[in-house]
């Protein structure tokens, strides 16, 4: 196979077993510093759709660790299989073929790690999730990686789902968990609010929420989505982005708040920035916000990360 003699592949089973909560946070935050420092390169996510289905691809290249790669997925009602593929940025060569479910998981919440890390108030302890699904579980367990949770509130519209979530997390962590009956009663007083979620219209509201709260606004990567109403991110005072390029085409809430005024969207930070910076959240009264979208070096930093745990073990199937 030339180039590609040394490809692996890694199962979903690999991933969950090689990394850690807390490994990601750090290998995304490595990803990030490298990125502000111009140490990585990350291509903006493009997508198309077709019946009620969207195609996605995000990528990155990181020059000096010698890799690069993309990940790629169909998203369609009856599922996904997203695979992201890590090549030799010298010779175009596939080290890994990554089976990422997992892996974007993992990503997507070491993001809202990193933010919660530098954004939530140190003596933060409440956390509201919004949402229920696949990743919710991942969204936790980030916050709860960065700071001491006593008390986690979840809702979904789903009674059903929000009781078995609840009863899922009771297993995990040791905090009082609610499932509650609204996102106003989810979010009363709350510290730290996550949401993941596939809305299509605002469900969060600035009345809703508490001074000195951080927000992880994570469910609406499309201009079709939308949690957050215009107030909420008019009251931020702080608020940043894995990708502000990206926030200013894909994110409805940020497009309704801030318009095309560039002098606003000039003040949305890049979460790398906030990293290298050595960033806080600027006064405990503050409302701050992460926007996050996901970018191929958050996929890549992530992927790296594993590539480097499974290969010394010898682990990851050879293909024949």
């Amino acid at each position: 196979m030339g180039q590609d003699s040394g490809r692996i592949i890694i199962s979903e089973e690999q991933v969950a077993s090689a990394l850690d909560m807390r490994g990601a946070i750090d290998a995304v935050e490595r990803g990030l510093a490298a990125q502000a420092h111009g140490e990585a390169v990350n291509m903006l996510k493009t997508h198309t759709a077709w019946d009620g289905s969207t195609l996605h691809a995000i990528g990155a290249v990181f020059p000096k660790v010698g890799l690069a790669g993309t990940k790629t997925w169909a998203h369609t009602p009856r599922g996904a299989s997203p695979l992201l593929i890590l090549f030799d940025a010298e010779n175009g060569g596939v080290r890994a073929i990554i089976d990422a479910f997992n892996l974007g998981k993992f990503r997507t919440a070491a993001a809202s790690g990193v933010a919660t890390r530098r954004l939530a108030r140190e003596d933060a302890d409440d956390l509201a999730i919004i949402g229920t699904g696949k990743q919710a579980f991942t969204q936790v367990e980030a916050v709860c990686a960065v700071r001491r949770i006593r008390r986690i509130r979840v809702f979904s519209p789903n009674e059903q789902h929000r009781t078995e979530f609840a009863a899922v997390l009771k297993k995990r962590f040791d905090a009082e968990i609610i499932a509650s009956p609204s996102v106003h009663d989810a979010v009363r007083g709350a510290s730290i609010i996550t949401t993941i979620t596939r809305a299509r219209e605002p469900f969060l509201h600035a009345a809703m929420i508490e001074r000195g709260a951080h927000i992880n606004a994570v469910g609406a990567i499309l201009p079709s989505r939308a949690e957050l109403s215009s107030d909420v991110v008019e009251r931020c005072t702080q608020i940043v982005s894995d990708s502000p390029a990206q926030a200013e085409k894909l994110s409805h809430e940020l497009i309704g708040a801030l318009g095309s005024d560039p002098q606003k969207w000039n003040a949305v930070g890049f979460l790398g920035e906030l990293v290298t910076s050595e960033g806080r959240r600027r006064s405990a009264d503050d409302l701050t916000l992460l926007k996050s979208l996901g970018t191929g070096v958050l996929d890549l930093s992530v992927g790296i990360e594993v590539y480097r745990r499974i290969v010394p073990l010898g682990e990851g199937t050879v293909p024949k």
